[in-house]
């Protein structure tokens, strides 16, 4: 969920990546550290003359309530401003101190976090996890003994896209360090450092790490030795830190893909270092700014010295590629322009190229909020952009209108309108493949057994129980450990059902297909998701449900 909705979607494998040039990897010269908040801004470029309504139209284009952006450049602030509303149906305007759930760009926080303490000579980045967390297991002995910390920001595991995800998302009641430990059995389908697949489990590893080695939660080692030095003062690290009052956003999904609504604020304790902080774009840009400057801080330190939030060498370090991407083609001719000449990812940064000037980005999603961080280094300039509905065509179409007004000012791209013509397309997709099933369904044949047979305890190695119950002549399936993830079963076809589940903003709803032995007993149930556009977060696929023999939850054959 944590790299959610940016389009097209970032997963893949690439050639092996081989060398680097030194522009790509080393830091940029930093101008002279200045205030990470300068109330004297620049006057806006031409192109952001009229910034104001191409936001507007963004946001009434993509069905988006609240938008707000900064951009700073060479460690000014150019802007910061809120656009819209905080929700729907209410009048609190969003503004530059409005909080929004991060989401993934939380993850740059978590590798400066394992810099600075390898810095400290707590760790260093390239010790054995198991030096640190002597327990930590995952489903292949070679890939625990040389499973690397680096490794753990850099998504070359091995594991799939999403893997694990269903342990704590949607929220569940395991702790970070159980969901750790379910690591075990979590399939890697894929070689380990061979390619990449997007991950948020092994970030619940590196929270752990650092907990372990600073002996402080993440969440005050974060306060403590990024917030507070940065000046980020607004900043929290999940919603359980939000007070009544606060001016913050909220999240907006659309129901069945289709009415927009409001959704509650999601707390997630047991994987902060993947995705748990809440800020604002005027705190943000001061991060940015910190980034820009090579770490440099706006305050002094020692010798007349800038102070430091990490050293210049932990930042190339984190802006290096350590996991190549493949760069696929676009979705429409009209997005042709933003494929990039290479692409990777470093430690939490994704790294690539546009209009011949190297980007460093990261985005996020959240039930009802997506965001991107966007940096071009060798310009000391920076944007972000944070919304309160699912929609990566927003926040893009914002990022490369304010990225434009640097680097083709003699260009005006309608971006709203090439991302909308995208969405379409992906929709139309969508709609495709429903109807493909639908085409290949025989409404005429009927489940193997009785509905009551089917109901259960099902377990999965990794996740845990997921309940089938009979209830009222119905099948009614709930996971355990995740609260949201109830919902009815209606027979599809043969021992196929879909699961509608009763919180309908998930935009999950998926296939379970069970599977019997000649004696007409079931040996197991799969899933997986209906629609192309439900987020790889929900992990269905992965799941291998076995029945728990001699369980008295439902009327199960042993």
């Amino acid at each position: 969920m944590f790299q959610r909705f940016f389009f097209p979607r970032l997963a893949g494998c690439c050639a092996l990546f081989v060398v680097a040039s030194a522009a790509l990897a080393q830091t940029p010269a930093a101008p002279p550290p200045v205030s990470t908040h300068d109330t004297a801004q620049p006057m806006l470029p031409a192109q952001l003359q009229d910034f104001g309504a191409y936001v507007d139209s963004v946001r009434k284009t993509f069905d988006v309530p609240g938008i707000a952006v900064a951009i700073v450049k060479d460690g000014k602030v150019v802007m910061e401003q809120g656009f819209g509303l905080r929700e729907i149906g209410k009048p609190d305007p969003v503004d530059a101190r409005t909080l929004f759930a991060i989401a993934s760009n939380t993850k740059a926080f978590t590798a400066a976090a394992l810099q600075q303490l390898a810095e400290q000579g707590k760790l260093k980045m390239d010790d054995r996890v198991i030096d640190h967390l002597p327990w930590f297991r995952m489903s292949d002995p070679y890939v625990t003994h040389e499973m690397r910390i680096r490794d753990l920001l850099a998504h070359r595991s091995g594991l799939s896209l999403g893997a694990g995800d269903l342990l704590y998302w949607p929220p569940t009641s395991y702790t970070t360090k159980e969901v750790v430990q379910r690591l075990r059995n979590v399939p890697i389908k894929n070689g380990f450092r061979s390619g990449y697949a997007y991950d948020n489990i092994l970030f619940a590893v590196a929270t752990l790490v650092i907990e372990q080695a600073s002996g402080q939660s993440y969440a005050d080692y974060v306060r403590d030795h990024i917030f507070k030095p940065v000046g980020m003062d607004e900043s929290l690290i999940d919603m359980t830190y939000l007070k009544p009052g606060m001016d913050v956003a909220t999240g907006h999904a659309k129901s069945d893909f289709k009415d927009l609504k409001p959704v509650p604020p999601m707390a997630w304790v047991n994987d902060p270092g993947a995705g748990g902080i809440y800020a604002s774009v005027h705190d943000l840009a001061k991060w940015m700014n910190v980034q820009l400057a090579g770490g440099a801080l706006s305050v002094n330190g020692v010798d007349g010295k800038p102070a430091r939030l990490f050293s210049e060498d932990s930042q190339s370090q984190m802006w290096s590629m350590l996991t190549p991407i493949k760069i696929g083609k676009p979705p429409i001719p009209e997005l042709a322009p933003l494929m990039p000449h290479f692409y990777g990812y470093g430690e939490s940064w994704f790294l690539s190229d546009y209009r011949n000037q190297r980007l460093v980005w990261h985005t996020g999603g959240w039930p009802g909020m997506v965001s991107r961080v966007t940096l071009v280094p060798e310009l000391h300039l920076g944007v972000v952009v944070l919304t309160n509905a699912e929609s990566g065509a927003a926040f893009n179409a914002v990022t490369y209108r304010a990225l434009d007004a640097y680097l083709n000012p003699a260009q005006k791209t309608d971006w709203v309108a090439i991302y909308d013509k995208a969405v379409k397309k992906a929709e139309a997709k969508s709609d495709d493949s429903y109807a493909r099933h639908a085409a290949a369904r025989n409404k005429n044949s009927k489940p193997s057994l009785p509905l009551a047979k089917y109901a259960g305890t099902y377990r999965d190695p990794w996740y845990g129980d997921v309940i089938v119950s009979h209830e009222n002549g119905k099948l009614r399936l709930r996971f355990s450990k995740t609260a949201q993830l109830v919902g009815s079963m209606t027979p599809w076809q043969n021992d196929t059902f879909t699961v509608r589940w009763d919180d309908r903003s998930l935009n999950a709803d998926a296939f379970v297909t069970f599977a019997l032995d000649m004696d007409g007993h079931i040996t197991e149930a799969r899933m997986e998701p209906i629609s192309p556009l439900t987020d790889f977060s929900f992990d269905f696929q992965d799941l291998r449900l076995a029945p728990v023999k001699g369980d008295k939850s439902g009327t199960q054959d042993d």
